[in-house]
């Protein structure tokens, strides 16, 4: 509320009559409050104790008007986020996804996974525009700092994902776990709901070329601690996976109850899991700017995104496949195939 609008004000001061009507002075801004009386147009001034207490209320009245823009803004928000999600699943309905929630079969299982997919999807159109800025600074002149801001915010970017996933870890792991948010041919390099870190540091290595000895031997010791660890995580997820069947199969029918709530808290660790998992992805992509150059780190950046741009092209291809064909007519299904898949490749990797 301004200090001109008039208002009411209910409590008494010092005794005196309630207050009125309020209004701003000639010569002083504070508000004085006119009395009823024998028709005295006079005013009193205020002592230091009404004073303040004014001031309190004008606060209370901003703060009140901030919480309440705040949480305008915050159902706007909501509002436009759930709008997006009914925009997603109705483009999977399009595209033939049968979208149950909890189902059997079904592809987006809840609405947390939901949301990490409509998240994930906005983090690839940044990761698009930051690689263009990355090949942009890559060809121009700058400078090593100038070079050293953008792979630090290259870096923040994957930070940005690896919090994502723990947020959707708790919402619903097996859908990280299962690879869902990824396209279909990046499942079949999954690996504890992300990339193998030692696998990665393999095709670095080929595709840094040339590194210096140091950076070598750094590089192979970093891939060798990495499948230490990788072994480490997959013996024990395998062993939760037989000490889970153990527990569902290995008791008597009449005590399913009990079985089931200890089969709930064994399958609560798989958060762990998928949590230590991409604790070591990000240390591996941290570390592994800490052993190259700046310009070295860049272009590992580069080659990571364009390696996983080009399994998302696959699996596009493999989607659009012309499956009638393939059942009449072998040879020209495979004529017709070669031709998509040139016409595709030179739409898709040319945005890059």
């Amino acid at each position: 509320m301004a200090d001109n609008d008039a208002f009411c004000y209910p409590y008494h001061i010092d005794g005196c009559m309630p207050l009125e009507k309020w209004s701003k002075g000639p010569q002083d801004s504070e508000m004085l409050p006119r009395r009823k009386g024998d028709g005295s147009t006079s005013e009193k001034p205020l002592d230091a104790k009404a004073l303040r207490r004014l001031a309190q209320n004008r606060e209370a009245a901003r703060k009140s008007r901030l919480r309440k823009k705040a949480y305008v803004q915050q159902l706007e928000s909501s509002r436009l986020k759930l709008t997006q999600i009914e925009q997603e699943l109705q483009r999977a309905r399009s595209q033939g996804l049968f979208v149950d929630y909890g189902g059997v079969g079904s592809t987006v299982s809840s609405a947390g996974a939901a949301m990490f997919d409509m998240e994930y999807a906005r983090w690839l159109e940044e990761d698009h525009r930051l690689m263009g800025e990355l090949r942009n600074g890559l060809q121009a002149p700058l400078s090593d700092s100038n070079m050293r801001v953008m792979v630090d915010g290259y870096l923040s970017h994957y930070d940005e994902i690896f919090r994502l996933k723990v947020v959707a870890a708790k919402s619903d792991v097996f859908h990280l776990i299962n690879g869902m948010w990824t396209s279909q041919a990046e499942r079949c390099f999954l690996w504890i709901g992300g990339f193998r870190p030692s696998d990665l540091i393999t095709m670095l290595i080929q595709q840094l070329e040339p590194l210096a000895e140091q950076q070598i031997m750094g590089m192979y010791g970093l891939r060798h601690s990495s499948q230490q660890a990788e072994e480490a995580l997959s013996q024990g997820l395998e062993q939760l996976q037989q000490s889970l069947v153990d527990t569902i199969a290995g008791g008597p029918v009449v005590d399913g109850v009990q079985q089931m709530v200890l089969a709930m808290s064994k399958l609560a660790n798989l958060e762990g899991f998928v949590r230590q998992a991409d604790n070591l992805r990000q240390q591996t992509l941290h570390q592994l700017c800490r052993l190259l150059t700046v310009r070295q780190a860049a272009r590992c950046f580069i080659v990571i995104g364009e390696y996983y741009g080009r399994l998302r092209a696959l699996s596009s291809l493999w989607a659009s496949r012309p499956r009638e064909t393939l059942i009449s007519d072998d040879n020209s299904c495979q004529t017709t195939t070669e031709m998509q898949i040139v016409q595709h490749s030179q739409n898709y990797f040319s945005s890059f």
